[in-house]
């Protein structure tokens, strides 16, 4: 029972320290993006990177907003995985979206559209659905449509 007990504290420290260390790979591939794309980006208290393009007008989206978007997802070697069709937009509740677009679209306002670059930990981390790599630093073209 012991020695469960310590290996169990074992794999949860283990499992700390690769998050940790997950995220400092994240900074440096950011990083390196941000300075070879000669990016002049803002860093968000979070680790996103951001530009905002056009700010929009009006106020905020909060956490419990439903926000309607146009966005292109894309890893930092260009590959697309993800984005609306033509001028099709996608709404959903904010609070389902992952992490790091709980924290980009709020810098949005109604009609905004920004560059964010969102460490793997904000985004699908080491268990992604499907189709999508595994602690990838993914970059996303979001527009702001609309929120109520």
């Amino acid at each position: 029972m012991k020695k469960l007990f310590v290996l169990a504290v074992a794999a949860l420290l283990f499992g700390s320290c690769s998050k940790e260390d997950q995220a400092v790979i994240d900074r440096d591939i950011i990083l390196d993006y941000v300075a070879t794309n000669n990016l002049n980006a803002t860093e968000h208290e979070s680790g996103i990177f951001y530009l905002i393009d056009t700010p929009g007008q009006g106020g905020n989206p909060t956490l419990n907003a439903e926000v309607t978007v146009r966005y292109k997802g894309y890893y930092l070697d260009g590959q697309v995985f993800d984005e609306t069709p033509g001028s099709e937009t996608r709404s959903w509740p904010l609070s389902y979206l992952i992490e790091g677009w709980q924290i980009c679209i709020p810098l949005l306002k109604k009609g905004g559209k920004g560059l964010f670059i969102i460490p793997s930990g904000l985004a699908y981390g080491s268990n992604p659905p499907q189709g999508v790599r595994k602690n990838a630093v993914m970059a996303f073209e979001i527009e702001l449509v609309d929120f109520q």
